[in-house]
């Protein structure tokens, strides 16, 4: 063998190295086919689009419009979902007891018996004089 084939060799080598050194590193071809196929796809679309609002500005502008008001309502009923929705923690019931007039609580919620009332005495009314 010449010193010529042993560097040859020796090169090819130390290429296929960094070859697989490299593919562990970077993306796979795979992947650099889909990224260039996306933006290949959203290059042609603009184009698209630009020449579709050249031909239809009328069209364009309703279809923006359109989707404003979209996103507005949508806003909106989020906002009075949030405004509706629970308040996130703990909660706890707390029964709502009777005060009496002395600010003390009752002992039970429920009413109790009165005892009866003796009726009113009328006034009694004397006979006039005249008759």
């Amino acid at each position: 063998m010449s010193k010529l084939t042993t560097i040859t060799d020796r090169a090819m080598d130390l290429v296929s190295q960094a070859g697989t050194s490299l593919k562990h590193v970077g993306p796979s071809a795979g992947k650099l086919l889909q990224t260039g196929a996306a933006l290949g796809a959203v290059k042609t679309g603009g184009r698209v689009a630009v020449k579709f609002v050249r031909r239809n500005p009328i069209v364009a502008v309703a279809a923006a419009l359109g989707v404003g008001v979209l996103a507005y309502a949508a806003h909106r009923k989020r906002k009075r979902a949030e405004a509706n929705a629970p308040i996130e923690g703990r909660s706890k019931r707390i029964e709502a007891k009777r005060v009496n007039g002395t600010g003390k609580a009752r002992k039970t919620t429920t009413s109790t018996a009165r005892a009866p009332r003796a009726p009113r005495a009328r006034k009694a009314t004397t006979p006039s004089a005249e008759a």
